[in-house]
């Protein structure tokens, strides 16, 4: 079935009201660049809005509240830039903090070195383009074009392919992203993934929230809808969300909405005396998911 541009988030504010009320929890995933943060010209210079810092901060004191960061960014770069949530999905989901503890991987980990060969070989075919940049994230790679004149964008994409074809030797992909190009291991790992793995944790009837704004998003809201809520932020194009809102701006109140009458619905759930009914399953139950998929080392 295709999918079609979401509506805007007010419009299901009864559909989004029905779901919390049949929750014992919260589980509220967010990406950063575009939905914590604004999108901006140089990466580095990405900070959350404070307004968003404040309304996690909020959301992260609540005992029936969740929450987890998942971005396409390294893990210790995400960390630092917002030091809020429960738990960290890095690298499109390939590295994950959470208890304490760090997990990648497995086979990112052996194609790390085949992510810094590409890098190397990318820096002298890309650098007389001006605007282009590329970051090494360890387990992948991002090749930044928003700041590369429009005619030159096809070029960059043209020498990024040829590089990796000649030197990712079928282990590693080419996708595109907001006038990024991400380069990562060919294996089926994502964002929905680690957002998968995150909410075995929760009770079956816990209410999973997933809010972005890319590409590499759509596997996250697949993964939470029709049970969960996907909230799509930027323009309406088509999307497996079921709401949308306009920029990081608006994921604010969103967020400030949930900490105040989503809390409520919850709690109130939770006072009732007749067993709620389990709602149909976004994501596989504790059994279906392979736990041990990423072997645990300790942070730091």
């Amino acid at each position: 079935m295709s999918e079609e541009p979401p509506p805007r988030l007010d419009e299901q504010l009864p559909q989004i009201r029905s779901r919390l009320a049949r929750a014992s929890d919260l589980l509220v995933c967010l990406d950063f660049d575009g939905t914590l943060a604004p999108i901006v010209d140089e990466p580095d210079e990405a900070t959350p809005l404070e307004a968003n810092e404040r309304a996690l901060s909020e959301l992260v004191a609540e005992p029936t509240v969740s929450t987890a960061i998942v971005s396409g960014r390294s893990l210790p770069d995400v960390r630092n830039r917002i030091d809020e949530a429960d738990a960290y999905a890095g690298n499109h989901g390939l590295e994950l903090a959470r208890s304490g503890a760090v997990s990648v991987h497995p086979i990112a980990r052996k194609r790390a070195a085949s992510i810094d060969e590409v890098c190397s070989a990318l820096e002298p075919v890309l650098s007389p383009v001006p605007g282009s940049r590329i970051e090494n994230k360890r387990l992948t790679a991002t090749v930044h074009t928003r700041n590369v004149p429009e005619p030159l964008r096809p070029i960059v994409h043209r020498r990024t392919t040829t590089i990796l074809d000649r030197f990712g030797d079928d282990e590693l992909e080419l996708s595109r992203g907001k006038r990024v190009l991400e380069i990562g291991p060919a294996i089926p790992w994502g964002k929905g993934n680690a957002v998968e793995l995150i909410a075995s944790g929760l009770p079956d009837d816990a209410a999973t929230v997933y809010v972005g704004d890319d590409v590499t998003d759509e596997s996250a809201f697949r993964v939470v809808e029709p049970a969960g809520i996907g909230v799509r932020v930027g323009a309406d194009d088509p999307s497996a969300a079921s709401c949308r809102v306009r920029s990081p701006t608006d994921v604010v109140s969103f967020l400030q909405w949930l900490g105040s009458a989503g809390v409520d619905l919850i709690e109130q759930s939770g006072r009732r005396d007749e067993t709620p009914v389990d709602p149909p399953r976004a994501y596989p139950s504790r059994g279906q998911i392979d736990l041990e998929y990423f072997p645990k080392s300790r942070d730091g």
